[in-house]
């Protein structure tokens, strides 16, 4: 009969043989797991990062469906994006601004923003310019107006004067002339980095011989600068067109990135920054 001593196995054996490659394993899968892990909490981070926040306002006569180019552009370049609907021809600019910007800057707020930045065509820049002008900019990254009568638009006094065309536009339609007593022209410098693109091709002979200079069809260029701005840009376009050429598109996703244009012919201005009220 053999013992069952005879059958055992010394323990620095078993340890060599069988626990230390399982030990060795344990270990490996652990080594292996702790990065993985580690790079799925950075990720996680970095996705709650909310993402800055473009509002959007059109222009006159338009819709918000005018501003999607630039609205698809920006949220490909990692905006969350409010493209905001006004009846631009039912009230006075001071009614529209009032009452469409804080639904912008309440819905940025929903997504975590802490900074905005403004994409104004036509008009819309005075609504932006009307609500800020006695109110804290610090919230404001950057702002961008196309095509902006700052200044007032000489073919609004003109249609003015039409009986059967000057109620057309509305209320605000009859507050963008060029007179002194003009919204355009009551209002003060900005106080928040501004970028001003602007036309200069116009394809109606009679609005080209109203306006003096340069125009897009609608607003001279000297108009387009407001006190504050920081550059602008200009290109043979025309009023309308400013909303969906490529290069403007181009030029507002770099001047919220960066806060400039790219490229050559960019008027350079001495520049406002936000400044709380």
């Amino acid at each position: 009969m053999i013992s069952a001593r005879a059958f055992s196995v010394p323990a620095d054996i078993v340890f060599r043989n069988v626990c230390f490659p399982v030990i060795c394993a344990l270990l490996l899968v652990f080594s292996l797991a702790a990065p993985a892990s580690a790079r799925h909490f950075s990720a996680a981070a970095t996705a709650a990062q909310p993402k800055p926040c473009a509002i959007l306002l059109h222009g006159i006569t338009k819709d918000a469906m005018s501003m999607q180019a630039i609205e698809r552009a920006l949220v490909a370049d990692g905006y969350t994006t409010v493209n905001l609907e006004y009846p631009s021809r039912e009230n006075p600019i001071e009614i529209l601004a009032t009452e469409a910007i804080p639904r912008g800057l309440a819905e940025c707020e929903e997504r975590g923003a802490s900074r905005v930045h403004f994409v104004a065509h036509s008009m819309g820049g005075l609504l932006v310019r009307y609500y800020f002008e006695q109110r804290d900019t610090s919230a404001i990254a950057s702002v961008v107006m196309l095509g902006t009568p700052n200044q007032g638009s000489r073919l609004g006094n003109f249609l003015s004067c039409i009986p059967w065309i000057k109620d057309l536009n509305g209320p605000a339609g009859k507050q963008m002339g060029i007179d002194p007593r003009s919204l355009p022209n009551r209002l003060g410098p900005v106080r928040f980095p501004l970028g001003v693109i602007a036309g200069t091709r116009s394809f109606n002979p009679l609005f080209a011989a109203i306006i003096d200079g340069d125009d897009d069809g609608r607003v001279g260029l000297p108009s387009t600068y407001v006190e504050g701005t920081c550059a602008r840009v200009t290109y043979p376009l025309s009023h309308d067109g400013l909303t969906d050429d490529p290069r403007v598109i181009q030029q507002v996703v770099h001047f919220l990135d960066n806060g400039t244009f790219a490229g050559d012919g960019v008027e350079s201005f001495p520049c406002a920054e936000s400044a709380p009220d």
